[in-house]
């Protein structure tokens, strides 16, 4: 049976381990998952940020670039339709050039098929757009300034060194693009490395107008991504706690369940063999004496002593039996009481009178202390008798021979409290918790050399519980053992009268 708990024990233990381990292992590569998003995605909203905050600048040199355009005094804008296709080519020149003879730039627009030998308003809108948001907005991306005109270009070179970066606008859109990805987490540009490498730092971006011949490069630094990473798994790090709980105490109620079960099994063992040699010796010693009965011619005296013999057995038999059923009854349903007014007194000093064979069978003594008090308490005098018999008998039994049983009781806070003390081997501090569980009987190396089945003390706490007191001992190594019954109390008398 222990060979079988240790295995159930140990396999479960496996279990456990395994699942919380698992449990444990599914939490890290979920948190590593979740860091290799984070990084991901911080970088790719800065590199998304820092694209819109470039085009803002881009549109910005457009917008003036137009304005270039539109003003005749600085570049002139003509077209003709002199070239084999007929089709209507225009010239863009600076209307002042550094050098004469200059001749600009020409093209065609392929959308464009109006045949025209003089620009008109409308065609030079077209033409402005044209040139600006299409030819001008692929040199900005491709980050290079083309030189159309001298004046033009030299004008785009001093406009990109006078729109340098925005970085109160990066921020905010790198603050909403962070917000498209679900991520909440306070960051700063351009943040400076801590030592303790605190600072979670996402790749450089370069923002340069003019990248990638330029570089101006920008970066973002998050002072608390582990604030972040246990926002986006705290439920699942509850739910993976949680189930992990649930484990270990399913666990740990099915070892307290099998321990129980274990101990349960010992102590039925335990009283098995305790109750064979227990019926085993009163029945064998009535066979002798009926056997001696039968097959002798005793005398009439002879046979007066066999028969006592029988009944002193049958009687212990008795005895047993009734503890044993009582002790049932009491597990199934509670002890019916018919409380009287006794005195307790007259209860005590006639149950010592009962125990005077006993007692002189053990060579032990008793010693009362009484005293010019009537103590009274409403108890069931049968049962009250009982549980204090059982203590007699526990003093008997494991007191050793010679031993010395002191009987006191006395008032106490509105309660009687009834005292039963001897001089015997005491009970070990290890086993004073259980002493009071059925069945349980202290070892003693030889379950036959003290009769007793482990049912008295748990009987006799049983009754004085069920009279809404308490039964507790207490015992110092081989100082003996006492017990304590306090019960409530109603009145005692005394020579002037009686005191509630």
């Amino acid at each position: 049976m222990k060979k079988r708990i240790t295995l159930i024990l140990i396999l479960m233990s496996l279990c456990v381990t395994g699942i919380t381990g698992l449990q444990l292992f599914w939490n890290y590569q979920n948190y590593k998952s979740s860091v290799s998003t984070f990084k991901h995605d911080i970088n790719a909203a800065l590199n998304t940020a820092v694209d819109r905050e470039i085009d803002q600048r881009h549109q910005k040199i457009i917008t003036v670039f137009k304005k270039w355009l539109a003003d005749t005094s600085f570049v002139q804008i003509t077209c003709n339709t002199n070239n084999r296709d007929s089709a209507t080519v225009f010239t863009l020149k600076d209307t002042h050039p550094y050098t004469k003879g200059e001749k600009g730039v020409s093209l065609s627009l392929n959308d464009f098929h109006q045949k025209l030998r003089k620009i008109t308003p409308a065609a030079r809108v077209i033409f402005t757009n044209y040139f600006s948001d299409v030819l001008l907005k692929q040199d900005l991306k491709k980050g290079i300034i083309y030189f159309y005109t001298q004046r033009l270009g030299d004008s785009l070179t001093k406009v990109y060194n006078r729109i340098p970066l925005n970085t109160a606008e990066l921020g905010r859109f790198y603050k909403s693009e962070l917000s498209a990805k679900n991520i909440d987490a306070p960051f700063k540009l351009n943040a400076a490395k801590t030592d303790d490498n605190s600072t979670f730092l996402t790749q450089k971006v370069n923002t340069a107008l003019r990248r990638p011949y330029i570089k101006q490069m920008v970066y973002a630094g998050f002072e608390s991504p582990d604030a972040y990473f246990l926002k986006e798994m705290k439920w699942l790090l509850i739910t993976s706690l949680l189930l992990i709980g649930i484990t270990i105490f399913c666990f740990a109620y099915t070892v307290k369940t099998l321990m129980s079960q274990h101990k349960l099994a010992e102590l039925k063992n335990d009283f098995v063999n305790n109750m064979t040699h227990e019926l085993k010796t009163p029945v064998a010693t009535i066979n002798i004496a009926a056997e001696a009965i039968q097959d002798f011619n005793l005398s009439k005296t002879s046979a007066d002593e066999y028969l006592s013999i029988i009944r002193y057995q049958a009687n212990n038999l008795t005895v047993l039996i009734d503890q044993i059923l009582k002790s049932v009854v009491m597990e199934q349903e509670p002890i019916s009481l018919n409380l009287t007014v006794v005195n307790i007194d007259v209860l005590i000093k006639q149950l010592i009178q009962q125990y005077k064979p006993q007692v002189e069978m053990a060579n032990a003594s008793i010693n009362y202390t009484g005293a010019d008090i009537a103590f009274r308490a409403m108890v069931d005098e049968s049962l009250l008798k009982n549980a204090i018999a059982n203590l007699l008998d526990n003093a008997l039994k494991y007191g050793g021979q010679n031993v010395v049983i002191h009987i006191d009781c006395h008032a106490e806070t509105g309660n009687l409290v009834i005292r039963v003390a001897d001089n015997g081997v005491g009970i070990p501090a290890e086993y004073q918790d259980k002493v009071f569980d059925r069945f349980f009987r202290v070892p003693s190396g030889d379950v036959h050399n003290i009769k007793g089945c482990g049912l008295g003390l748990n009987y006799a706490k049983s009754i004085v519980e069920r009279h809404n007191g308490s039964l507790k001992l207490t015992s110092h190594g081989n100082r003996g053992t006492e017990f304590i019954i306090s019960i409530p109390l109603i009145y005692h008398e005394t020579s002037q009268g009686a005191i509630a």
